[in-house]
């Protein structure tokens, strides 16, 4: 047997996510829930992070997220994400706070999706709260709505969806959850053709991927894409006849 090396108190986790401190449910498909990988994960709250904190923007919450993300490194993790778009704010502090990759949310996903789409198309975001999601958050992860046509579509309208995380809610209405993604999806893309495939900011999102492209017929990417890949790159699959 070949030899390992230790240093840590438990094995196997590739991938750290950064947590805000919440009640709300989480349900097959979202990064709090265990059943969501088909790999494990380790998870760490940040207790000083909550919705209105971190959507807003609140600089003072850097330094905690990066002690957070040197306690994950320090783990033994190989990769870290956080659940929520939002933090793509301190996508730059935290890259440089610790040697393994680091990437805070699906907007990054954006340059990439806009270089796959037609020059007349764009780039159709839908996230959590509209009001909130700007420059600051984009330039966060390198790029500017000046350099990239996007269109973002908010959920503060709808009946429960913004409601539950805003809120902290106990409880929630699955079905109108999903019912309340697809009536935006279907409103943005009626309101603006040109939409070529929709990013979902918010992590939350992602048990409803699959019933808004089902809606639109759109690609659609969200975080689970992004970590699937991201996991991809660090355990590469051996084909037959390679050593």
């Amino acid at each position: 047997m070949n030899e390992v090396r230790g240093g840590y108190n438990t094995y196997g986790f590739s991938v750290g996510i950064m947590m805000l401190r919440t009640r709300f449910p989480r349900i097959p498909g979202d990064l709090g829930n265990g059943t969501t990988f088909h790999f494990p994960v380790r998870l760490k709250v940040v207790e000083e992070a909550v919705y209105h904190r971190v959507v807003r923007a609140d600089k003072a919450l850097v330094s905690r997220f990066v002690e957070a993300a040197k306690e994950l490194e320090a783990e033994g993790v190989r990769v870290i994400t956080t659940n929520c778009g939002f933090l793509a704010i301190f996508q730059k502090e935290l890259v440089a706070a610790v040697s393994v990759p680091v990437f805070t949310s699906s907007l990054l996903l954006v340059p990439l999706v806009h270089r796959m789409l037609h020059p007349n198309q764009k780039v159709g975001i839908m996230t959590v709260s509209g009001e909130n999601l700007g420059e600051k958050q984009f330039n966060g992860c390198g790029w500017s709505s000046e350099d990239i046509p996007v269109v973002i579509a908010g959920m503060e309208g709808e009946k429960l969806f913004t409601s539950v995380f805003r809120d902290d809610l106990l409880s929630m209405n699955v079905g109108q959850m999903q019912r309340d993604m697809v009536a935006v999806a279907t409103r943005l893309v009626s309101e603006h053709p040109d939409v070529g495939a929709i990013v979902l900011e918010c992590t939350n999102m992602a048990p409803y991927a699959h019933a808004v492209q089902a809606a639109v017929g759109l690609p659609v990417f969200d975080i689970q894409a992004l970590i699937r890949t991201v996991y991809s790159s660090l355990h590469q699959r051996r084909y037959l006849g390679h050593q």
